[in-house]
């Protein structure tokens, strides 16, 4: 009888932390029934609304770029990395780190000098066409404007 106590009370924890795994009641709790004779039965009743709980479909759409006239400099990043204008529009840089930073076009298009915490550089973009940008201090940031005609 000794040994069979651990079995019954596992049992009993199965079934009462089953019960506990969800907030939608079920039609009937789960019993556990010790009988005289040794034996051990649970009973459970299936709960109701219990459908697939895998994660979501990823989308198969991109999304759409990112457009405007401001990028952020924070937290050693260009923020958004990928900023599409249209011909003409001037981009405004701001750097909201406590270091220093500059834009350098990889063309050599557009060059700012160096920009300390809340300093601003500005820049017209006169041609369509894509432009890849670093900061000279930390190649590691890079950053592209993409213009439409």
């Amino acid at each position: 009888m000794v040994r069979r106590l651990p079995a019954h009370a596992a049992v009993a924890a199965l079934a009462i932390t089953a019960s506990a795994c969800s907030s939608t009641p079920s039609a009937a709790p789960p019993t556990v029934d010790f009988s005289a004779s040794g034996g051990t039965s649970v009973g459970m009743a299936p709960m109701d609304g219990m459908g697939s709980m895998g994660p979501p479909a990823p989308s198969t759409t991109p999304p759409p770029p990112i457009s405007g006239t401001a990028v952020s400099i924070d937290n050693f990043a260009f923020a958004p990395a990928t900023l599409t204008v249209h011909r003409g529009d001037t981009v405004t840089w701001t750097n909201h780190d406590e270091e220093p930073h500059t834009v350098a076009a990889g063309d050599g298009s557009f060059r700012s000098p160096g920009m300390d915490s809340n300093a601003t550089f500005s820049f017209t973009f006169t041609n369509p066409g894509s432009y890849d940008y670093i900061c000279s201090i930390h190649p590691s940031m890079h950053g592209t404007v993409v213009v439409t005609p």
